[in-house]
């Protein structure tokens, strides 16, 4: 696995090509990310006994947060941290190739809505804009430029300025892509309620504390009433991801081809579920191809036969088993 396979990761168009590069990048970083290896070798997993991708371990995504993942000698290019209260431990996935992660989520937005260049891009991210680190900046901040639109842009906490650039983008009948947090996208809809004609909104999770969580349906509901539209888009993305799933308004989540989403048994961390039933989240990035592609997540959802899946929740503290499986 070296440069040359990437633009395979990046074409796949049937089940058998995702998971022949599955195995081969399974193979890869076990060969290469010393965390992982040792990971799969107390579960008695290698490429010598592993000939389906369902066979692949997942590392638990605490990991990020305590070790190196890297599978890669190369110095990282570029550090993504997530999001946490003062003190806290914080995930870390170094970059050692940062133009793979500007190809997935520009060939992944494109897939979905369509070049950045056909909207005008507002980011409504304030959490995210006041540190350092975030992937989901970079990512907006790159679609921003992509757009070419002039009043492309980011705001902060000045939401009476965001309310008047909307008004006036509508006039104009321009195209508008509105990404932002779930509480500060409320505290626009509550403050300034707008309708919306020619826009769409994206949230991207997240109350970081500000506000008392919500169910998705209910987020979803206030925000389509404020802004008289019949449909909010979603994406599903984290830290430790180079690839990004999509909610087209349905609540259920797409993904690109070099991604796939599985569950687990919430009992048994390394038993799969079958469609339908409730299961921790599983995340196959092929993106993720210098640090760890296979990562068994925090969060709670279903997946579906024609390859939807939704999130329900995340798992309590206390209901996290089986990611203390060693001690490295």
């Amino acid at each position: 696995m070296d440069l040359q396979r990437i633009p395979q990761i990046f074409s796949i168009s049937n089940p058998t090509e995702f998971e022949t590069l599955c195995l081969e990048v399974f193979a890869f970083q076990f060969a290469h990310n010393t965390v992982y290896k040792s990971y799969c070798e107390l579960l008695n997993k290698s490429p010598k006994n592993i000939s389906h991708s369902s066979e692949i371990p997942f590392l638990p995504i605490e990991f990020f947060k305590s070790k190196k993942i890297l599978s890669s000698s190369k110095k990282p290019e570029a550090l993504f941290e997530s999001s946490g209260t003062t003190g806290s431990i914080t995930s870390k996935h170094y970059i050692s190739n940062i133009d793979i992660y500007k190809q997935s989520y520009t060939r992944t937005f494109s897939h979905f809505f369509g070049p950045a260049e056909a909207y005008c891009i507002l980011a409504l991210l304030p959490a995210y804009l006041e540190r350092k680190g975030s992937s989901l900046i970079f990512m907006v901040d790159d679609l921003v430029s992509q757009s070419t639109h002039p009043d492309s842009g980011f705001y902060l906490y000045n939401l009476q300025e965001l309310h008047s650039k909307l008004i006036e983008l509508e006039e104009q009948g321009t195209q508008t892509l509105l990404i932002g947090v779930s509480f500060a996208l409320l505290d626009l809809a509550e403050q300034f309620p707008l309708k919306l004609r020619h826009a769409k909104i994206m949230e991207t999770g997240g109350m970081k504390g500000r506000r008392r969580e919500l169910i998705r349906e209910e987020l979803h509901q206030q925000l389509k009433d404020a802004f008289g539209i019949d449909k909010i888009y979603s994406e599903y993305g984290m830290t430790e991801l180079l690839s990004q799933g999509y909610s087209l308004g349905d609540g259920l989540f797409n993904c690109p081809p070099w991604m796939k989403i599985i569950t687990r048994d919430t009992e048994d961390p390394l038993t799969l579920q079958n469609h339908g039933k409730t299961g921790g989240i599983n995340v196959i990035d092929l993106a993720n191809l210098y640090s760890c592609s296979f990562i068994a997540t925090q969060d709670l959802g279903k997946t579906y036969a024609d390859g939807t899946f939704e999130i329900l929740g995340r798992f309590d503290h206390s209901d996290v088993r089986g990611c203390n499986l060693m001690v490295l």
